[in-house]
């Protein structure tokens, strides 16, 4: 093998593929990130059995070939280089690869592209086509409520449903629960179902950049994969076993309190009460007070801690039916509104030990449901 690559895009490439790297195997070679030549192209490719991304990056291809080097010493290196053009050169015999640029020369042992586990090559003419910043919103918004609980694997996952021209993400932990509907730009052929791994829908977040229009998805028949691909990249993850609870029995149907507040004051009066409360419980009291007719209702944000002390901030309301006191996890509350867009919130609620319910005002597709906490 012999390339001449720029140094920018193959530092660019390494930290896309990086994040697959498996930071602790008993394989040696999972630490290392794969380069092939590929159709006039430079392919990067890392995985750790359960989530692999490749990259195609443009390079001057003198010679095919491939080998894998460990992942950080080549990423870490290539950082530094002085010189934006880089020449790669393996030796095939004894798996060396001999990184030039500049004035500097660095020789890497690889190990045999062939140990490298090989990834999927699957077929996207029936794929679904998902708008990048609808599906990068999506994530956002859903991918923070699942589990990061080994004990119960199905809640470490984003369920997706694909039904005609709609797409439904919905995660949730066992206390809260986030659910973002949106339409696709063109039906899919057939529904789909599957439970993916949140990190890697947020990995897939993070590599497709805006400038992108579109992002494919195919679950290839029989494998327990879906695929993805992004213009010059690809992610394929395992999916997760399993039957994803009935979100649609947790979401109230009804609440006898509606209040209407702005996201930014209810989300500064949480980050302060979050300074006390999470030295105890986490837990935030919300009082929602209804003032009448003329004057504009108001809530009561407050924490206290026994090592730190007490906060209290209220916040302009407008409240529509009872008035009442509700215990939150202040770290929950905040989560939710840091991913609402819209200037407003609506919260809805029924009673001190029932969900609470958290809408953007003037946005339909997003639901986010909170079970109370204890008010001690």
């Amino acid at each position: 093998m012999k390339v001449i690559v720029l140094q920018e895009n193959l530092a660019r490439g390494l930290s896309i593929v990086s994040r697959a790297v498996s930071p602790r195997s008993t394989l040696p070679v999972l630490a290392n990130v794969l380069i092939a030549t590929d159709e006039g192209r430079l392919r990067l490719s890392a995985t750790n059995l359960e989530m692999g991304i490749t990259c195609w990056i443009g390079a001057k291809i003198e010679e095919e070939g491939s080998t894998t080097v460990p992942a950080r010493t080549f990423a870490d290196l290539v950082g530094t280089l002085p010189d934006p053009q880089v020449s790669l050169v393996l030796e095939p015999r004894n798996q060396t690869l001999t990184v030039r640029s500049g004035a500097s020369t660095n020789d890497i042992k690889g190990i045999d592209a062939q140990e490298f586990p090989p990834l999927p090559v699957p077929d996207f003419g029936d794929a679904i086509h998902i708008n990048v910043a609808d599906f990068k919103e999506m994530v956002h918004q859903v991918a923070f409520a699942a589990s990061t609980d080994e004990a119960r694997p199905v809640l470490m996952g984003v369920l997706l449903k694909v039904e005609g021209d709609s797409i439904t993400m919905a995660a949730a932990d066992g206390f809260r629960l986030s659910v973002r509907r949106a339409t696709l730009s063109s039906p899919s052929p057939q529904p789909v179902s599957a439970i993916i791994p949140a990190r890697a829908l947020a990995e897939l977040a993070r590599i497709a950049s805006d400038g992108e229009q579109m992002i494919q998805m195919v679950l290839p028949k029989g494998r327990g994969q879906v695929v993805f691909r992004v213009k010059d990249a690809e992610l394929v993850s395992q999916l997760i076993d399993g039957t994803f609870p009935d979100y649609q029995q947790i979401i109230p149907r009804s609440y006898k309190s509606r209040t209407l507040v702005s996201t930014a004051s209810l989300l500064k009066a949480c980050k302060q009460a979050e300074i006390f409360a999470r030295e105890g419980s986490n837990v935030v009291r919300m009082n929602i007070k209804n003032s009448g007719e003329l004057q504009p209702g108001e809530v009561e944000i407050s924490a206290y801690s026994e090592e730190t002390g007490s906060n209290e901030t209220i916040v302009e309301a407008t409240v529509d039916g009872l008035p009442l006191l509700i215990a939150f996890n202040v770290k929950f509350l905040r989560e939710v509104l840091e991913v609402i867009k819209t200037p407003n919130v609506a919260i809805e609620t029924s009673a001190p030990n029932a969900p609470g319910v958290v809408k953007p005002v003037g946005e339909e597709g997003f639901i986010h449901v909170i079970m109370p906490m204890h008010l001690g």
